[in-house]
């Protein structure tokens, strides 16, 4: 039977946070009910942990245990942290659900500083099964219609849009699978750990590198994408 939870990854966030070590505060973008601000809690009781999450039963469930929550839409309002503020930002499973992921990454962007880490999760549509449901010309499972999902990634297609966006913006230090479908957990894991091109999910490590200058809201219109995606102006 397959192991859905472990589309989450939370041992490779898990491990990714301890390599982002030592930070002072994380900020979970789409944070749920919380599990991976629980990791980051674990691993130093002293950082400030704080959330972002518009759904309010997942909200309430921060606020019980003491997360400062923000309850904003992420992909049209401003996030309510100061630039260069947050050392770690995690997103994980949250940014296959959005359209507007200039504006997402301009914020993502301006609150880490340079050194901070960028934590990613999501759907690979690369996965095996996909390539073989599209092999079939079935639909892959991580962009069906019906679903909450409306965006696919790749590796490579990720840090093609970081790089065009913010050239030499990010340095990818880790790259990892999880989830193996269809294969029970006892096989899936170590599946995803040595072929993780072709794992369920994508997870990054991604560290600033250089100064932001607002460069993910600047690209639409330079590459014309004639798309009407909010910037904030």
């Amino acid at each position: 039977m397959i192991d859905r939870e472990l589309n989450y990854g939370r041992h490779i966030i898990k491990d990714y946070l301890y390599k982002s070590m030592p930070y002072r505060s994380v900020l979970d973008i789409g944070a749920g009910s919380g599990a991976d601000l629980d990791i980051a809690r674990e691993i130093n009781p002293t950082s400030t942990i704080s959330a972002i999450e518009c759904y309010g039963p997942s909200a309430q469930v921060l606020k019980n245990k003491s997360i400062c929550v923000e309850e904003i839409n992420i992909e049209n309002d401003i996030y309510p942290f100061a630039d260069s503020s947050i050392d770690v930002i995690i997103a994980n499973q949250i940014l296959e659900h959005t359209k507007e992921l200039f504006w997402i990454f301009h914020q993502i962007s301006r609150m880490l500083p340079i050194g901070g880490k960028l934590i990613i999760g999501v759907p690979n549509l690369a996965s095996l099964h996909n390539r073989i449901l599209l092999l079939l010309g079935q639909q892959p499972t991580s962009i069906q219609i019906n679903s909450a999902h409306i965006r696919g990634y790749t590796l490579e297609d990720t840090i093609k849009f970081l790089n065009s966006c913010f050239p030499g913006g990010y340095e990818l230090m880790s790259r990892r699978g999880s989830n193996f479908y269809p294969f029970p957990s006892l096989i899936a894991r170590p599946l995803a750990q040595v072929f993780p091109s072709a794992a369920w999910g994508m997870f990054l490590l991604l560290k600033k590198t250089r100064n932001y200058d607002s460069e993910f809201l600047q690209f639409p219109r330079k590459a014309d994408l004639q798309t009407n995606f909010y910037l904030g102006l």
